[in-house]
């Protein structure tokens, strides 16, 4: 492959120079990140666990919309910094303490790497007629090509899964409309707290899982792009695409019941009528989506495993040799993590989905208190490679937050692994991401609006970048 072909850049800073696009590539990208089988099934988990379709479907559109404003915020660093969004972190942790939040960052990428490939191996295999194991190795080894590609081929892919998913997940919604009545469906209005609860804590689980990398996305925007811009777009994409999804998924569960759990590929292919050729593009489109955002969460992986090694070496440029080494590792840890757990996928999702969102919630609440309400925007981009600079190698004011952010979510979590000891007098509810977005975001204000020595009065650029005009460049914090 042409190194011409390969994206150049990794954790380094993007100069103005190679900035492009505009603010509605966040749109097409997200729509179409989220039109996409995994999506499907955590909006039909919240039927699957007991509650009704209404509910449910009121439930998932509420955390998709609080979850999809947190993830849209950090949506908006990207073009302000041009740099990955966990490098931002430094400004809070320091340049080797943004080590703490990375190492589970990479976690839940290689998780959602095996999750997506599980589903969409069963898709290849069907397609391709070689198996679910086959299905799933040939699907990790497109996604590791594509994301070693990059940012464009990236962009590209989303706007056409987001074209292909959209038509598809039409026909599907009609099909599935022609088999179960929809008034029938949405006529329990039966009210249960702990049940609405856990459906909102899937989908905004969801939405806050992207927070980590969604600024990758974001990064090669112009510097004048308005910041406000890129928030709306991002949010109004990324809440579309999965409340389309997951509605479809809770629509589907309650329609099927049983026949859903542990079919969900094969359920969501037969609404298609059966017909040879349907099956087979259906077969495509779920692969195709689940390849869009299985190839941003190998690319965040790659970006974090980068971020986390270059913390200590000090290296912020690698060779194209160099980033394929990266990719193909986290291709190999999740498709091992793939084809072990492919058989207890259902269960297994849910549990990871809620348990990922112990150890998020508390970093996005300090990443967004630090970069709108305190720096202001403000940050010294070349000291956030520097761990003798100004913010130091390991800044214990957000490493403490951040502990007393997971444990304080503990008491109000349910998992099967898990159950907090608050979560029974909730009558069974989970607030435990509230009470992780609150609680650090409160703390960390107190610990560190102090601390004035950090905050440049200005944003400190990298040589090869400009100051764009204010009056082109609206900021979220004004």
């Amino acid at each position: 492959m042409p190194d011409s072909l390969v994206e150049r850049r990794s954790i380094d800073v993007v100069p103005d120079a190679e900035r492009h696009g505009t603010a509605f590539s966040q749109f097409t990208l997200w729509v179409g990140a989220n039109l996409q089988i995994t999506a499907v099934v955590t909006g039909a988990l919240a039927v699957v666990f007991g509650s009704n379709a209404f509910w449910a479907v009121l439930a998932l559109l509420l955390g998709n919309v609080l979850g999809g404003a947190v993830m849209a915020l950090h949506s908006a660093q990207g073009p302000r910094l041009g740099l990955p969004q966990m490098i931002s972190s430094r400004a809070q942790f320091g340049v080797r303490g943004a080590i703490v939040p990375l190492l589970l960052v990479i976690v839940m990428y290689v998780g959602f790497f095996a999750s997506g490939s599980v589903l969409a191996g069963q898709a290849v295999g069907e397609l391709t007629h070689l198996g679910e194991t086959t299905g799933i190795v040939l699907f990790a080894l497109v996604t590791a090509v594509t994301a070693t590609i990059g940012y464009r081929l990236i962009h590209t892919l989303g706007r056409i899964a987001g074209v292909v998913c959209a038509l598809a997940f039409v026909y599907l919604g009609i099909r599935l409309l022609n088999r179960a009545d929809l008034a029938t469906l949405l006529h329990d209005r039966t009210f249960d707290t702990p049940l609405f609860l856990l459906a909102m804590s899937l989908s905004a689980s969801w939405q806050l899982a992207f927070g980590p990398y969604v600024a990758d996305y974001s990064r090669y925007l112009p510097r004048s792009t308005s910041p406000r811009a890129t928030f709306s777009w991002t949010l109004a994409g990324t809440v579309l695409g999965s409340q389309w999804s997951m509605t479809f998924g809770a629509l589907a569960a309650a329609a099927a019941g049983d026949a859903f759990i542990g079919n969900e590929v094969s359920y969501v292919v037969g609404l298609g009528g059966g017909a040879a050729v349907i099956t087979s593009l259906l077969y495509f489109v779920i692969a195709l989506g689940k390849l869009t955002v299985n190839v941003l969460n190998t690319y965040g992986g790659f970006m974090s495993m980068v971020t986390s090694v270059s913390g200590f070496r000090g290296r912020t440029t690698l060779s194209p040799r160099g980033r394929a080494a990266y990719i193909g590792a986290i291709m190999v840890a999740g498709t091992a993590v793939a084809l072990l757990g492919k058989d207890s996928f259902l269960s297994s999702f849910k549990d990871f989905l809620l348990f990922l969102l112990t150890f998020f919630t508390p970093w996005s609440a300090i990443n967004l208190v630090d970069y709108y309400a305190i720096a202001k925007e403000r940050y010294d981009i070349p000291a956030l490679s520097d761990p003798d600079g100004r913010y130091g190698a390991w800044r214990w004011r957000a490493l403490i937050t951040y502990a007393v952010g997971v444990l304080a979510q503990l008491p109000f979590l349910a998992t099967h692994f898990y159950t907090g000891p608050l979560v029974e007098p909730l009558g069974g509810a989970d607030i435990s991401w509230i009470v992780g977005l609150v609680a650090p975001a409160a703390l960390y204000w107190l610990l560190a609006r102090g601390d004035s020595d950090r905050v440049p009065d200005r944003m400190i650029l990298a040589p090869h970048q400009t100051e764009p005009r204010r009056a082109t460049a609206t900021s979220l914090a004004e």
